[in-house]
């Protein structure tokens, strides 16, 4: 129990996926101008993920490394992400009309979000088993989604504030999570 704890905050704080490994730029940015669009996007992220992560690990326990196809793993999980995208996209239109006009864009947005790819990669590389990779994925996703609304709740306060002209849109958003970067640095150390 303490593992799976320790896990979550690390996560969320000290190995922000965002803020500390740098996966998931784009979207960090190109979502982040309303705090709505963010929190649609990070739903999605906390679905996709976890999904993604539990079907790539075992496609790779169960098929990939007993028939020594381990070189494949990467083009594996790209097919995989996106196959799942898809099913998920198809099966909430289907079933839940509602939640799939909520999600609208995210969902295809989601295949190219590079945390799903490099979480199901980082759980392989870390050796961790089911019950943990799923931890982890629900973990970075959490930390994916605090650091998204975090940022698009400082971006909607810059669209009030008197800002240079020069400095406006992307220029400010990069020096803002840079700051928001350097900031969650002194998490480290807090936990391993």
């Amino acid at each position: 129990m303490k593992y799976y704890i320790l896990t979550i905050i690390s996560a969320v704080f000290v190995n922000n996926i965002v803020l500390s490994r740098f996966l998931g730029i784009c979207p960090f940015l190109g979502v982040s101008n309303k705090t709505s669009s963010a929190l649609g996007m990070s739903g999605g992220v906390l679905f996709v993920m976890t999904l993604s992560t539990t079907v790539t690990f075992l496609v790779n326990q169960y098929i990939l490394l007993p028939l020594g196809l381990g070189f494949l793993q990467t083009v594996m999980y790209i097919l995989i992400i996106a196959a799942l995208v898809q099913i998920v996209e198809i099966v909430l239109k289907k079933v839940s009309p509602a939640l799939y006009q909520a999600l609208g864009v995210y969902l295809p947005l989601i295949t190219t979000n590079c945390t799903i790819l490099g979480v199901a990669l980082l759980v392989i590389q870390d050796g961790l088993g089911l019950s943990q990779s799923i931890v982890y994925a629900v973990a970075n996703a959490l930390g994916f989604a605090f650091a998204l609304l975090l940022f698009s709740g400082i971006r909607e306060r810059m669209e009030l504030s008197d800002i240079p002209q020069e400095l406006r849109g992307v220029p400010i958003a990069l020096i803002t999570a840079g700051l928001l970067s350097m900031a969650f640095m002194g998490f480290a150390g807090m936990v391993k």
